[in-house]
């Protein structure tokens, strides 16, 4: 037992041992592990301090060349520093120099700016007092028209009579005579229209048609001013619409009797009597662009009525001059308002014959189908005269189918009449009354009138109502004849015609 003890002893003391050999062998290893690693680590560490040595020394001489290549481009940075602050203050110097000589002549062309400026100023201040002063010359010039009238009128007073006793008593050559008389007085500029006339001696009164200015000869500014404005300009002041209307109304009354004035004083007071005056303005109507031609003033004056007018008056209102007329006067005629005027024809168009005195050589009963054709015209004509119109018989071969003429001179419903008497014993046709019509409108007249001493269709007397035309039927021309000239005519019809009874011929 002792003995298997010891044996086990042994074999763990073997055991022991070995394992302590193990043990130390593993140590020895371990440390010589340990010894080779240590000088591994020496070996890597000397590596190590030697690798970085050497990058010290590369660092330091990189360092070095950093600094030297530093140094030099510091050095060649403060040359070219230096260079540039050369040129800089040679370009200072330049530019300083150009700066002063760009500010001398900025100064010089700012001074002959003011200078111009100035200059330009004053011109305009000039333009407008220039224009404000032709303005006022202007309007001194419409206001004083009729006071400036000229002197030497008798003269052309004398070459109208002279022209009138060199063609024998010519009424064409008496008229051409005045209106080249007329025609030859000065106007200021713009003033001064064209003139028409006409003469009826049987009236002794003289038509006269004088071309007004427009609305556009009244200055439609007051004054111009100088504005100080940017731009500078001369500025218009413009004239109130009321005042340029109030203006060009005195223009055309001034104008008006100006013109009468000087056909009265052209005119011998032996051959006329009296004055027909139209004053027309010719325009364009806004409305449709066609050429027209309004009446703004109007009047029939005698030459005695004339007289008690004092035109030099400083104080004469021409307006109410012209109202004092009984002139008929635009209400509006800065818009160009018309009037009918009192004589609507040219009595220059038509030849008048010498007058007949017809009535007094008539029977008691005298038959006006039997009568003389130019005896009964003229008995036609002073039929008219009694009415109220002033009457003329024309000349047969100038009548271009007028008989005769007649004027009604009442304001508003007046106007020319253009007579055709037919003294005969049938029917008055249709186609005669539609002539008379056409010579209405030819003539501008204000009415026609057929007289005859026989009777007229139905279509005759529905035509005329449509067209200014009356007819006079042969009754109506007897019960007038008694009316007005006491006279109880007879009218030899050889048959009754339609409708009349036997006492209307007899």
């Amino acid at each position: 037992m002792a003995r298997r003890k010891s044996l086990a002893a042994q074999l763990l003391q073997v055991y022991q041992e070995r394992q302590k050999a193990k043990a130390a062998a593993a140590k020895r290893a371990e440390a010589e592990l340990a010894r080779q690693v240590r000088a591994t680590e020496r070996d890597a560490a000397a590596r190590a301090r030697e690798d970085a040595r050497r990058e010290r020394e590369a660092a330091q001489a990189w360092s070095r060349a950093q600094k030297e290549k530093q140094s030099q481009q510091s050095a060649d940075s403060r040359r070219a520093e230096q260079i540039v602050r050369d040129l800089e203050k040679r370009d200072a110097a330049r530019a300083k120099e150009l700066e002063q000589k760009r500010r001398a002549e900025a100064r010089e062309q700012a001074a002959a700016e003011r200078r111009a400026k100035q200059g330009a100023a004053e011109g305009m201040r000039h333009e407008a007092t220039e224009r404000t002063a032709e303005v006022e010359e202007r309007l001194r010039v419409l206001v004083s028209v009729l006071r400036s009238r000229p002197g030497g009128l008798h003269q052309l007073r004398l070459e109208a009579e002279r022209a009138f006793g060199e063609g024998e008593g010519d009424l064409e050559e008496f008229v051409v005579g005045v209106e080249e008389a007329l025609g030859s007085v000065d106007y200021p500029q713009g003033l001064g229209g064209a003139r028409r006339v006409a003469f009826a001696p049987e009236s002794r009164e003289l038509v006269v048609e004088v071309e007004l200015p427009g609305q556009a000869v009244v200055p439609s500014v007051t004054q111009y001013r100088f504005k100080a404005s940017a731009p500078p300009a001369v500025v218009p002041q413009p004239r109130k619409e009321g005042e340029c209307r109030a203006l060009y109304r005195d223009l055309v009354a001034r104008l008006a009797l100006r013109a009468i004035d000087e056909a009265f004083a052209v005119t011998p007071p032996a051959l006329v009597d009296g004055i027909a005056f139209n004053g027309k303005v010719r325009a364009k109507d806004r409305a449709t662009g066609k050429a027209i031609e309004p009446c703004l003033v109007s009047v029939r004056v005698s030459r005695e009525g004339f007289a008690e007018l004092v035109l030099d008056e400083p104080e004469l209102d021409p307006v109410a001059s012209l109202h004092h007329l009984n002139a008929i006067v635009s209400q509006h005629p800065y818009d160009l308002e018309p009037v009918r005027p009192v004589v609507t024809f040219d009595l220059s168009r038509y030849k008048i014959a010498p007058e007949r005195d017809v009535v007094a050589g008539l029977d008691s009963r005298p038959d006006l189908v039997a009568m003389d054709p130019i005896d009964f015209e003229h008995l036609i004509r002073r039929l008219f005269e009694k009415i109220g119109l002033k009457s003329w018989v024309t000349q047969a071969s100038r009548d271009d189918g007028i008989d005769a003429i007649a004027v009604n001179e009442e304001p508003l419903i007046g106007g020319l009449c253009i007579i055709q008497a037919k003294r005969t014993k049938n029917v008055v046709s249709a186609e005669t009354v539609r002539a008379v019509a056409a010579l209405v409108v030819d003539n501008g007249a204000s009415k026609g009138i057929v007289v005859t001493t026989a009777w007229f269709g139905k279509s005759s007397w529905g035509f005329a109502a449509r067209n200014r035309v009356e007819l006079i039927d042969g009754r109506h021309l007897k019960s007038l004849l008694l009316e007005h000239l006491g006279i109880d005519a007879l009218i030899g019809l050889p048959k009754l015609p339609p409708n009349w009874e036997t006492r209307d011929l007899s």
